[in-house]
């Protein structure tokens, strides 16, 4: 990968980094500003529901604000958190996981590009499954890295499975990582163990990491939690999984996520977030802590409410002609695909400005996410019936 050149901004003589030029704003992003301000569009286009963050984790911040802390704080955390997150994931998996293996972090997003800044070089790759979130894809070429794709493959019955083979395939001399989100955004897949006990044999074995997106462990409709990578791998392997409380607690404008990585890179780790952010603010970790301690029973809550929503999206769209939709198996997406439709951006602005309804056009996910649209049912059924409505119209006017 040649180093990219400097970026030249209209009416300044001096110049911008060379990775901005290639940055612009997302196809969902897109799509939303074009109606942005409308209250009558129904929006589930992006990655959240409805619900306000519960009321035991806005208390402990509020207390936690009003009892004055506000001063700079550990760059990896608060230790009441870390040793909250050890329990909980001790408790989830069945694993030991030390304190000095985890990291706080302002957000899953920072937690990704935290670890491309620790992991890669300029020229370097690393291997993403796709179809994905597109924000990974940003946050490699910001670090000056090159994105490669492995593809998930489409099922007839509309669901999605892995070519382990494929994505050994993609890797080459310069791929440094392995990027896995599962369960999937905005496919819902969920990788099993035994595939994850071969990417993690085959990571080890080429000297590669492996960065598992586990944001939607817990958003999972047929057992407890989705399989980890932490249940297989020991503490030193070429791990770091990625996790957030934005989606299971409700919490998505905290801006709180954490990093469970090998203890040896906490140093590191903690050098990063020194440059980048200096640490979350210690009230708002305080949130965290009352929504480990106190949240499974709005976790279960939470996975009812997108049960009941998936289902109905599910049969709402599959009773629609020209459309092809598995029903949702994690996450609380619903990823599909309409005969006839191949530019799903102009689709998706079409519903957003005729119809007033928001879905995320698939080009936005990568390769595989192409022909498809994304619809977030983390919502109440009044919402979702309302934007079903509206995309059962547009089907029609096909």
């Amino acid at each position: 990968m040649q180093p990219q050149s400097r970026f030249p901004l209209p009416g300044f003589s001096a110049t911008l980094s060379g990775p901005i030029a290639g940055l612009s704003d997302t196809p969902i992003t897109e799509v939303a500003m074009s109606v942005f301000g409308d209250p009558d569009v129904v929006p589930l286009w992006f990655g959240e529901g409805d619900l306000v963050t519960p009321d035991f984790v806005r208390d402990a911040a509020a207390k936690a604000l009003q009892a004055g802390e506000t001063f700079y704080t550990w760059q990896r955390g608060l230790p009441d958190l870390r040793a909250v997150l050890s329990a909980y994931t001790e408790r989830l998996y069945g694993i030991k996981c030390p304190v000095d293996r985890l990291t706080v972090t302002t957000g899953g997003m920072q937690a990704i590009l935290l670890t491309c800044q620790l992991l890669l070089d300029p020229g370097d790759n690393i291997v993403i499954v796709s179809p994905i979130w597109p924000n990974i894809t940003s946050a490699v070429k910001l670090v000056r890295g090159e994105p490669k794709y492995a593809a998930l493959d489409r099922k007839p019955d509309g669901g999605w499975k892995l070519d382990l083979q494929r994505l050994f395939d993609a890797v080459d001399d310069r791929t440094r990582a392995i990027f896995v989100n599962s369960p999937g955004n905005p496919t819902g897949w969920t990788m099993s163990s035994d595939e994850q006990r071969a990417l993690l044999d085959f990571a080890k074995k080429r000297g590669i990491w492996i960065m598992a997106d586990e944001v939607y462990a817990r958003i999972i409709y047929s057992r407890p939690v989705a399989p980890s990578f932490l249940e297989l791998a020991g503490p030193d392997d070429p791990l770091i999984v990625l996790n957030s409380f934005s989606k299971p607690w409700a919490m998505t404008g905290w801006r709180l996520g954490w990093l469970t990585h090998p203890a040896g890179l906490g140093e590191q780790l903690a050098k990063l977030v020194q440059i980048n952010t200096s640490g979350v603010p210690a009230f708002l970790q305080r949130g965290a802590v009352a929504a480990l301690e106190k949240g499974d029973d709005f976790l279960l809550q939470m996975v009812d409410r997108c049960r009941a929503g998936g289902e109905l999206v599910f049969q709402r769209l599959s009773g629609m002609p020209r459309i092809t939709i598995a029903r949702p198996e994690a996450a609380f997406y619903a990823f599909f695909s309409i005969d006839g439709v191949h530019d799903t951006m102009a689709f998706c602005k079409k519903l957003a400005q005729e119809y007033k309804v928001g879905l995320a056009p698939g080009e936005a996910f990568g390769p595989g996410g192409q022909g498809n649209v994304r619809l977030c049912f983390a919502s109440g059924a009044d919402r979702l019936s309302k934007g079903l409505d509206r995309i059962e119209a547009a089907v029609k006017a096909l």
